[in-house]
């Protein structure tokens, strides 16, 4: 096994034992079945994910290895993912302390909704994934970058970020909050204005992108923005 796959599964480990400390810390107890659901999909997603990169494209596994606030080459960046790592520590440990007082009584329809929701998120990823190489988790311009205007693209310019976006609503939801949504509300601006960053850097440094924003007119959702 090479280092880069290595370095990818011990990631994703120490991510799923991270998260799972924090949730049943917060939760006060094991027995909360809404987080061993939520860390077996989380698993099985990333590690579908990590698989198909490790097959097609290793290139884009070592650039998404690559990230956090320290790996941003601008501060502005490196403030926004830092916000929205806190914004996603939100999304676990609400849900958990609601499970421990019992703040909410989230329906089943509602918990396999949220779990949908997840799933549905990380295959719009995969897709982005596999439609374009040059998704780092860095907002910088890569040697050789090109503009993608192909699949998810020629829908809304920013389809990883929607992808993101739908998991992340169903993050609380899948883990049984109502409560939980208000760390949503606290991401939110980071990633919009992440999202708007990045736009201003690639109109500015990736030849064509401006013709691209053109004739892609949403963002983040179709018809709306």
């Amino acid at each position: 096994m090479s280092n880069l796959n290595i370095r990818a599964w011990i990631s994703l480990v120490v991510l799923e034992g991270v998260l799972g400390i924090v949730l049943f810390a917060c939760a006060g107890t094991t027995r909360y079945w809404q987080g061993w659901v939520y860390l077996l999909l989380l698993f099985v997603m990333a590690a579908g994910i990590t698989v198909d990169l490790m097959r097609r494209d290793r290139g884009l596994l070592e650039r998404r290895m690559k990230g956090g606030p320290a790996a941003e080459p601008r501060p502005v960046q490196r403030f926004l993912v830092l916000g929205t790592w806190v914004g996603f520590l939100g999304l676990i440990v609400i849900p958990a302390l609601d499970f421990r007082y019992q703040w909410s009584a989230v329906p089943l329809a509602t918990l396999v909704t949220g779990d949908v929701l997840f799933v549905v998120g990380f295959l719009l990823i995969a897709h982005v994934y596999r439609e374009n190489t040059f998704t780092s988790a860095t907002v910088s311009i890569a040697e050789g970058q090109r503009v993608i205007s192909s699949g998810p693209y020629a829908i809304v310019r920013h389809p990883m970020y929607a992808g993101a976006l739908i998991y992340l609503v169903g993050t609380p939801l899948a883990l049984g909050s109502y409560w939980g949504l208000l760390a949503l509300v606290f991401i939110l601006p980071f990633l919009v204005w992440r999202l708007t960053d990045e736009e201003r850097l690639l109109v500015r440094e990736l030849p064509g992108y401006a013709d691209y924003c053109r004739d892609v007119r949403y963002r983040l959702v179709p018809f709306i923005w």
